[in-house]
């Protein structure tokens, strides 16, 4: 038994430090957190002094009884969680549940995985910082009593299944008043002068008169004016600038940078870091510093001269401002400066070769610009038009990284031709164009991020389980607007002739942005009706603020949460009586055959339309929203049209197609077979000959492919990926294969896989009484009654020792209280 136990909190990082340190040290993962808040209930004295109670839950039992016999057995136990404060609580939790000594108990942090920053963590150990637990403390019991007081309130106001969050809720919020920005925006016209020039040498360039006309009717006096007019350059300037690099990433700058240029969401970057720094490569992913350290300094130093040459070199510090930063930290950087690229996967080389590029970009010198500022002056009036250009003398950083930004149509300069003033030009043609003012931009992952950090609102840890837990509770999606047509007017000089034309452009449109859904905003407007101080920007920037004084010694945790629960519980209480409940209900109009009001509003398996009254002798009339309809944005005429269906549109084949809609949206049925109607597509527009294709194409999808067994085998893709069927059988095609050549072996292959797979999970099988007790998920076990799932037994369990009369017990205690839990709810 190796003297010294280190304790990490995942596995990959383990096998990497277990390289590092010899044999006298055993290392091993906890799996995250072995502690936690229990899931069915508060678990805060929210009577006493808020004290959590903290439990260790069924599926990790195992990993802590593992764990504490061999921290027995070691003399040292190293706790060597994460850096930040999820990780200092990670090693209380240890030194607690494992009921570790202080004498025989290290705290080692390190920021990078490498055998330098491990030995140096070792020879430099210290205690674990309370503070910091405490801060975690703090914000774990916080956002639990939100989230338990607030839930249920909106199970009785709005509709069950919902839940809210202190910094959740004011995402979804941010999100929705931009929507609502853009929705209540109203363009303004004005005319935009653009001129195309020749210059002397037969080199063309445009310029643009500094500010826009109001009206047509300006735009068309000054053309009119320049018929015949000749044009020459008034003034020209020359003048050097310089731009400068961006600092090394932050995690919410990796976050934003990802999304622009590799078009990740936040959650798949983190994903991604978090698997370069526990293989080692970078330093640790959640930081909100842009500090480097002065050995990362001289390595980049170094790597940019034998690279680029010493005249690319610029030693640079960067300060952080975010709030709460903890310049003690680095930003994140590669490991090893001298590694330009990796060989693992594509997407962690690419995220890689990101990281690398802006940490060397960050240490070189400024770029040496010239912008060119044009005048160009006519002789028929007083208006100037103006040209910008730039040239770039030494590249510098440019050489290897330009950051990006969020503007989609911001303009770059390019080159201008050789000019010199009094030079006169040829004026190839002058446009007038009809330009709109642009509503707000919808956010992106990126941008929400970046809003967030501005506001103050979350931490590093926070920006990707926000957005992800958003989008996963449906309060936000990443919609495809399709935008709508719009004429505008061109006006158009050329050979002394002014003409007009009217164009058309799409605009509006939008993909992959963040959109409110319609139970977002209810929950949102309900939300910021009732619960003011608590969707506030500037009291959630508090908050976190406090985390920050608690994190330094500052503030006490248990006097923070009881004031705060003071003021939050009164009103929770007081909405939970008085609110009234939310609907989002619009009357649209009246059902001409009934004479009932028409409504759109929230039901109780989403958004729907409704014809007459809940207090009704007779039952109202329901019909679900199809497709980008939404609560705000239907039509009376498009509500009546949802009643028009299910509909007989034809015969095929001598049956009958109809189209249909269900829970899950619009369907055909034709025969016993259902087919989905695209989400894009209007269910009341479909015609038999669309029905017929949707049909042959859902026939094509189901064909077999193959056959085995004297059973047909056929593909499909669906929730969880590729697949093939076989004998009633879904069998996964994972990346080895080539799903869109499968050839006849690939199907033995993975069928016999599958049934090999399907015999080993099989722990008991008792054919004469129909129960089998089987391996299931991430080291879960079953037990089955035919082929219904009786119970899912906990780890503690040794499933293998199991007789059939304990089985049969168990079965038969299941099934009594399943019985018993129908009898109540049917009664209530």
């Amino acid at each position: 038994m190796a003297k010294n136990l280190v304790i990490v909190e995942s596995p990959a990082k383990a096998k990497t430090i277990e390289k590092f340190l010899g044999k006298d040290f055993q290392v091993e993962s906890s799996f995250g957190h072995i502690a936690d808040l229990p899931s069915k209930e508060i678990g805060i004295n929210v009577d006493g002094d808020f004290m959590p109670n903290y439990i260790v839950s069924s599926d990790k039992k195992a990993v802590v009884k593992k764990l504490k016999d061999l921290a027995k057995k070691a003399e040292i136990v190293w706790l060597a969680s994460d850096e930040d404060r999820e990780g200092e609580a990670i090693a209380w939790h240890l030194f607690e549940q494992l009921k570790l000594k202080d004498d025989s108990t290290k705290r080692i942090v390190f920021h990078e995985i490498t055998k330098k920053a491990i030995l140096k963590a070792v020879d430099n150990p210290r205690a674990i910082d309370y503070n910091l637990v405490n801060a975690q403390q703090a914000r774990r019991v916080l956002d639990r009593l939100v989230g338990y007081k607030l839930s249920p309130v909106l199970w009785r106001k709005v509709k069950g299944g919902l839940s809210a969050g202190r910094v959740q809720s004011v995402a979804v919020r941010l999100i929705v008043e931009r929507e609502r920005a853009i929705q209540e925006f109203t363009p303004v016209a004005s005319y935009k002068v653009v001129a195309e020039f020749i210059s002397e040498d037969g080199k063309k360039f445009k310029a643009s008169l500094p500010s826009n006309f109001k009206t047509k009717k300006e735009a068309q006096e000054f053309l009119d004016s320049c018929v015949a007019a000749d044009f020459s350059i008034a003034d020209l300037q020359k003048r050097p600038a310089k731009k400068f690099p961006a600092a090394p990433f932050t995690t919410s700058t990796l976050q934003q940078e990802a999304a622009r240029k590799l078009y990740f969401p936040v959650a798949k970057t983190m994903m991604i870091a978090q698997r370069l720094y526990e293989a080692g490569l970078i330093t640790y992913m959640r930081t909100d510093s842009v500090n480097l350290s002065q050995d990362a300094i001289n390595h980049a130093k170094d790597e940019i001269k034998n690279l680029y040459g010493k005249e690319y070199s610029k030693v640079r510090n960067y300060n952080t401002n975010s709030k709460g930063a903890q310049e003690a930290h680095e930003a994140i950087r590669p490991t090893n400066m001298s590694t330009q690229t990796i060989s693992v996967d594509y997407d962690q080389d690419r995220l890689y070769d990101l990281i690398w590029k802006r940490t060397i970009a960050s240490q070189m010198s400024e770029a040496q610009l010239e912008r060119t500022n044009v005048k160009v002056e006519n002789s028929n009036n007083n208006k100037i038009l103006t040209a910008n250009g730039e040239m770039i003398k030494f590249d510098g950083f440019l050489k290897v990284y330009l950051e990006g930004n969020d503007e989609e149509d911001e303009e770059q300069a390019g080159m201008l031709p050789n000019l010199v003033v009094g030079q006169k030009v040829d004026n190839n043609f002058i446009t007038a164009t009809e330009r709109y003012t642009k509503a707000p931009y919808r956010f992106t992952e990126a941008s929400l991020v970046k809003s967030l950090e501005e506001l103050g609102i979350g931490r590093p840890s926070t920006y990707a389980p926000t957005i992800s837990t958003i989008q996963r509770r449906e309060y936000i999606v990443k919609g495809t607007i399709d935008g709508v047509e719009r004429n505008y007017t061109q006006l158009k000089l050329t050979s002394d002739k002014v003409s007009e034309e009217l164009l058309t452009e799409k605009v509006g449109a939008d993909k992959g942005k963040l959109v409110p859904t319609d139970i977002g905003n209810i929950v949102n407007d309900f939300l910021v009706a009732n619960f003011k101080e608590i969707l506030d920007y500037g009291f959630t920037a508090k908050v976190e603020d406090e985390f920050d004084d608690i994190a330094d010694g500052k503030e006490d945790w248990i006097e923070m949460i009881k004031e705060f629960y003071g003021a939050f519980n009164p009103m929770v209480e007081d909405v939970s009586e008085n609110a009234s409940r939310a609907t989002g209900e619009r009357l649209l109009g009246i059902d001409p055959e009934s004479g009932k009001n028409v409504y759109a509003r929230l039901g109780r398996f989403g958004a729907m339309v409704q014809i007459g009254e809940a207090t009704d002798e007779e039952k109202p009339r329901f019909a679900s929203l199809q497709g980008e309809q939404t609560l705000n944005s239907i039509t009376y005429e498009e509500a009546m049209d949802l009643f028009k269906l299910p509909k007989t549109i034809g015969n095929y084949e001598e049956t009958e197609v109809i189209v249909a809609s269900g829970r899950f949206g619009p369907y055909i049925r034709f025969d016993k077979m259902f087919v989905s109607i695209p989400r894009d597509e209007n269910p009341m527009s479909i015609d038999l000959d669309r029905a017929i294709e949707l049909i042959e194409e859902k026939r094509e999808a189901d064909a077999p492919i193959a056959e085995y067994e004297n059973l047909p085998v056929q593909k499909g893709v669906g929730r969880f990926g590729p697949f093939i069927k076989w004998n009633n059988i879904f069998i996964n095609v994972n990346k080895k294969y080539d799903f869109d050549n499968l050839t006849y072996d690939n199907i033995v292959e993975l069928i016999e896989d599958k049934k090999r797979k399907e015999i080993e999970k099989v722990i008991h099988n008792w054919e004469e009484e129909n129960i089998r007790v089987e391996k299931a998920r991430w080291g879960r076990t079953n037990i089955f009654k035919g082929k219904t799932k009786v119970i899912e037994l906990p780890k503690t369990v040794d499933a293998s020792k199991l007789t059939l009369e304990e089985v049969k017990d168990i079965v038969e205690k299941n099934t009594k209280k399943k019985k018993t839990t129908k009898r109540k709810t049917k009664k209530k």
